[in-house]
């Protein structure tokens, strides 16, 4: 089982804290981190994007000029393409760019972003994380105590608003809860930081 150190706010280490082989401890697969990342990418995708054809353009219903004897390019339509104010060529049209993936490669493509965080040290586990009271001076202490990267992800197993809006004013600082948890937003931020009730409930999901 993997061990790591486990800290409180003030940056102490107070023990160690074993986490389970399978969850933390995986083989990490690249190519399902890959398919994972690329499919939430596509889900976010709102696919709103429109242009107009030829077909759709205002106007060009008259040939602008006869087909021979003007010593200039044969020409249907003002509204064609090459023309100034014309149709756009395979315009885009709005599609829904979502897709699914098999449960089996979400579950995977979870432990193999989590034991990467193992892997490559990354991964901070406090004892608890409380603020009394919403300020963010006080989170950007205790950022600094843990010795965090500029990038943080900040994991708890509940709703805190004192946490929540301490971190949400500090540039490359977010917050998660366990159940909203997902693989792009683990791999996108440097530093890993989970409560270790946290990582209870993590570990009873993914295990």
């Amino acid at each position: 089982m993997p061990k790591v150190a486990l800290y409180n706010v003030s940056g102490q280490q107070i023990g160690d804290i074993e986490l389970n082989d399978a969850v933390f401890g995986a083989e990490v697969n690249q190519h399902v981190l890959y398919e994972a990342v690329k499919n939430q990418l596509a889900n976010k995708r709102q696919g709103t994007q429109s242009a107009k054809t030829r077909a759709e353009v205002r106007g060009g219903g008259k040939k602008p000029w006869r087909q021979k004897g003007t010593g200039r390019a044969r020409q249907g339509s003002i509204r064609a393409p090459q023309w100034i104010g014309g149709g756009v060529v395979f315009a885009p049209k709005p599609r829904d760019y979502s897709y699914s993936i098999p449960k089996k490669v979400k579950r995977l493509a979870m432990k193999s972003a989590l034991s990467s965080k193992v892997e490559s040290k990354e991964i901070i586990v406090l004892d608890e994380l409380n603020l009394t009271q919403p300020k963010t001076k006080d989170m950007v202490n205790i950022l600094k105590n843990i010795n965090s990267n500029k990038k943080a992800l900040i994991v708890m197993a509940e709703k805190n608003e004192n946490i929540i809006k301490s971190a949400r004013n500090i540039p490359g600082v977010q917050t998660s809860l366990t159940n909203t948890l997902n693989v792009y937003d683990i791999l996108k931020y440097d530093s890993f930081i989970i409560t270790r009730d946290a990582v209870k409930i993590v570990e009873e999901v993914y295990a």
